[in-house]
């Protein structure tokens, strides 16, 4: 009876202190890894966030924003985003995609309402409108549009802002992003930092 017990108590040891030791890794490492980042990326660490002109935190360059007014309509002055599946909108707490697929009727004829809405909107053939313009990204929360879609909108926020133009490209030139290591993925601009560029200009 005393050897079983006495077996059963090592037994209960060796998992506690198994138990003890990975806990204390992981505190270690997690912490360890957390002051790295802190150190040598302060700004990544603490989630990239963006101010404006005036020192207040605005959001953060990497999630999305809406840039539509109470009823959902696009603001004339500012660059649109991509539509969001998160949530009502470009919610972190909901991120996710649409999950439907090209087979599915009801998604095809959203994305047709989306593309001839955009065209209307820009004053472009509907075969301007790019993909990225009228699907959502696989998070919700992607803040960035292809160079085309941008494009097709600089004329609009020119003329709400009274500005000229060929400002406008160059802010937008400014905002994108090339390809990582010059070959992955496609260039890309984001639509929140480039909104606030704007405003920082008034």
């Amino acid at each position: 009876m005393k050897s079983a017990l006495s077996l059963n108590l090592r037994s209960y040891w060796a998992g506690l202190k198994a138990v003890l030791v990975c806990t204390l890794a992981v505190i270690v490492y997690t912490a360890l890894m957390t002051g790295i980042g802190a150190l040598g990326f302060p700004e990544q660490a603490n989630g990239s966030m963006i101010t404006n002109s005036e020192g207040q935190i605005v959001g953060s360059s990497l999630i999305g924003q809406s840039f539509s007014d109470a009823d959902g309509e696009a603001i004339d002055k500012y660059f649109q985003p991509r539509p969001s599946a998160a949530g009502d909108g470009y919610d972190v707490a909901a991120s996710s995609g649409a999950n439907k697929g090209h087979s599915d009727e009801e998604y095809l004829k959203t994305i047709e309402e989306r593309r001839d809405a955009i065209a209307e909107r820009e004053g472009v053939d509907v075969k301007q409108v790019p993909a990225d313009a009228a699907t959502a990204s696989s998070s919700g929360l992607d803040p960035h549009i292809s160079p085309e879609y941008a494009a097709i909108q600089v004329e609009r926020v020119a003329e709400a802002r009274g500005m000229d133009v060929e400002d406008v490209e160059r802010l937008v030139k400014e905002h994108t992003t090339g390809r990582g290591l010059g070959f992955i993925g496609e260039p890309v601009v984001n639509v929140v930092t480039l909104n606030l560029a704007l405003d920082d200009m008034e």
